[in-house]
């Protein structure tokens, strides 16, 4: 009988798992995955989760990999544009962007570490119950191919958009957004490009320096471009970067080379999902999921990771009744994450809404706000205390910005 089963073991299972068994609770993690093993997904990780891997002790184990660290940033719609970078967040002063063959595997490495069991190559296909309708364990097909049942106290899904213990107990999606548009991403040498996040008419592209000398380079365009973009990707991605920004266009097609295939995902729609019920609860992208264009899916899966795992602590010793506390992580991460939830499902539409668009205006003429602009970005600035109409107005009283032009709040029946 194990304390804990966690269903998936990557950014957000594995760190549940860390977590509890170095508490010495008896955990065991399961993944149909074998690691290092890669993952469709862009990978920034901002200072608010390097701040949980330095805590963790992990950030100088991932910092010795060689992933470069960035302290420059660039974000641009249009013609408005903002460069810069944030205040330090919990003492980190940069970004990373480490390739999940890289980072997963070092979280799974972790948990075997702290003591916790992991199963490579374990299919999950059920979820047990007990008499009294709690979730009880797992059914699952070993890398033998041999079905087993595993018992426990607590069950945790970690296993994505597509969760199957979701899916088992039941649990409802709310607060559903769909999803804009989709992405396709590469990675790229011989470019020597900072930190990107651009944007123009409908067309976006992202940047991210990260292993081997190599470039992430993300292009997103809305749904309705999908067909047409597939018939010709590699046509069609540069003309985006093209379009966007062309002296970065023409850059990339002098100096860039493609290191690896396409990747290409249609992403799942942004959405809330019940987090907990009676013996179970779901954490990272099986219980919260938006668009990428904000680069937050990582460093919101290891902020919430810890956080489960500290209300599972309390309910696991007797501090509280588990459920009642795994209740109120659910309860805290709605509270934390709908502010940054917001603004990137209005992001993801690739027109900036007219509230974003005064604010830009304004923040490119202040260092001061354009440091908690991107500090912002970073998690360690709430969103919605950055557009709080008192900010705002202090923003636009400093720079100098007329009435006619001052937008507190987004106007009614817009994003």
């Amino acid at each position: 009988m194990y304390d804990v089963i966690v269903v998936g073991a990557r950014c957000a299972g594995s760190p549940v798992a860390m977590l509890l068994a170095r508490r010495g609770y008896r955990v065991l993690v399961v993944d149909r995955a074998h690691f290092p093993s890669d993952t469709v997904s862009t990978h920034l990780v901002h200072q608010a989760g390097l701040a949980r891997l330095r805590d963790w002790g992990l950030l100088d184990r991932l910092r010795t990999t060689g992933v470069p660290p960035l302290r420059h940033m660039y974000f641009s719609n249009g013609d408005l544009e903002v460069g810069g970078f944030a205040d330090p967040i919990e003492g980190i002063t940069e970004v990373r962007c480490p390739r999940r063959t890289v980072l997963d595997a070092l979280l799974v490495d972790a948990a075997r570490e702290a003591g916790a069991e992991v199963l490579e190559r374990c299919a999950v296909e059920d979820v047990l119950f007990t008499t009294d309708g709690r979730a009880g364990g797992i059914r699952a097909r070993t890398a033998d191919g041999v079905e087993r049942e595993f018992q426990a106290r607590f069950v945790v899904g970690a296993d994505g958009v597509n969760s199957t213990v979701a899916e088992k107990v039941g649990a409802t999606v709310y607060r559903t957004m769909p999803a804009a548009g989709f992405v396709y991403y590469s990675y790229f040498s011989g470019l020597d490009w900072d930190y990107q996040n651009r944007t123009r008419d409908e067309q976006q592209f992202a940047t991210c320096r990260t292993h081997d000398d190599l470039t992430m380079l993300v292009v997103m365009r809305k749904k309705d471009a999908y067909r047409q973009f597939r018939a010709d990707a590699e046509g069609s991605f540069q003309a985006v970067i093209d379009h966007v920004r062309p002296d970065l266009g023409a850059d990339l097609r002098s100096g860039g080379r493609r290191e690896e295939p396409f990747r290409a995902l249609q992403y799942a729609d942004n959405f809330y999902r019940q987090s907990h019920g009676p013996g179970w609860a779901l954490v990272g992208d099986a219980g919260y999921h938006k668009d990428p264009l904000t680069a937050r899916g990582i460093t919101d899966a290891f902020v919430y990771a810890e956080l489960l795992a500290e209300q599972l602590h309390r309910g696991l010793s007797g501090a509280a009744p588990i459920d009642d506390a795994v209740a109120d992580y659910a309860r805290r991460r709605d509270r934390d994450s709908i502010g940054v939830f917001t603004m990137t499902v209005a992001l993801s539409a690739l027109t900036l809404p007219p509230l974003f668009t005064a604010v830009l205006s304004a923040v490119r003429h202040s260092p001061r706000f354009q440091r908690r602009f991107f500090t912002m970005a970073g998690g360690g600035y709430p969103s919605e205390e950055f557009f709080d109409p008192r900010n705002l107005a202090e923003l636009y009283d400093e720079v100098g910005t007329p009435p006619a032009e001052r937008l507190l709040s987004a106007p009614a029946g817009s994003s």
